[in-house]
Order: C-alpha cells, then structure tokens, then sequence
C-alpha cells in the first residue's frame, strides 16, 4: 500500500466531522506509542513548555542511571538510546529552544559521567557532535537566547 501526500490527507480531513477526526486520532493513538506520545504532547504538555522540558530531563536522569559501566560498549549502547529519546521529544516540541536545552543538558550529564567519556573516542565524538548541534541551532535564534546558550555550552566544554 503506497502512502497518499500530506496534502491530500489535509484535503480529505476537512471533510470529515468532528467526531470522524476524534475516532482517527484514537485510532492512531492506539496504533503505535509514538503516535500516542505526540498527542499526550500536544494535549498536556505544550502549554507549558518548561514542564515538559523538566519531565524530558527527569526521564534523561532516570535512563543514565540505568546505564550498565561495566564496559564502554554498554555505555555507547545506553547513550545513543537516551539521544535518540531527546531527539523524538524535540521533535514533538517543534520549537529550538527546547531542542537546545535538551541537548545542553544531555551533554553536561555526559561529560560529567562516570566513567569518563575522555577515554573513548565514540563517546567523544558524540559529545562533540552534539555540542556542534547546539551551535548550530543556536545560531537560527534571537540574539539574547544565543548569548546564553553559548555560555552554558562553554561552561559544559570546561568540565
């Protein structure tokens, strides 16, 4: 089965009933739990955005706390899954700011982590990547928000 565009979904949603679009929604909340963690986004959480950030870091501690140090290939493992987690809830933000922050505070809990990151180039390279992700980012907001951002970056990098 081959996918219709995004156009033509909005074209044929306008047509429908209220009650038509809450049955669809359920539906795709039920279908896969992204899907039902967008909604619970856009339902709950995006009205207050601060809220949701300190829920993402809350979740962020709780995920490097379960990291396995017995070896670095644990440790690789666990990190590019709690990266890929704040990637997926940026992404239901849709806003930069939050991006950054979550970004921020995911490379200062990896530089400050025990072990080491210094002493394995991937998780270097990661943190590296990262920290040229806020950089970049950053650079597309106002100019106050840059400022900031910058230093809490330095700040992070001088650990």
């Amino acid at each position: 089965m081959k996918a219709v565009t995004v156009a033509n979904i909005k074209k044929e949603l306008q047509h429908r009933s209220t009650e038509e679009l809450m049955e669809l929604c359920l539906r795709l909340a039920k279908f896969k739990k992204e899907n039902k963690e967008l909604l619970t986004y856009l339902l709950f959480e995006s009205h207050d955005e601060n809220g949701y950030i300190e829920t993402v870091k809350s979740h962020v501690d709780e995920q490097f706390e379960l990291i396995n140090t017995k070896s670095y290939f644990y440790i690789k493992k666990s990190v590019r899954k709690i990266l890929r987690s704040i990637k997926k809830f940026a992404r239901y933000s849709l806003k930069k700011e939050t991006e950054v922050e979550l970004l921020l505070y995911f490379c200062d809990k990896l530089k400050s982590f025990e072990p080491s990151i210094d002493h394995n180039v991937t998780l270097t390279n990661i943190f590296e990547r990262q920290m040229a992700m806020i950089k970049k980012i950053a650079s597309t907001l106002h100019e106050d928000l840059q400022y900031d951002y910058h230093l809490k970056a330095e700040e992070i990098r001088q650990k």
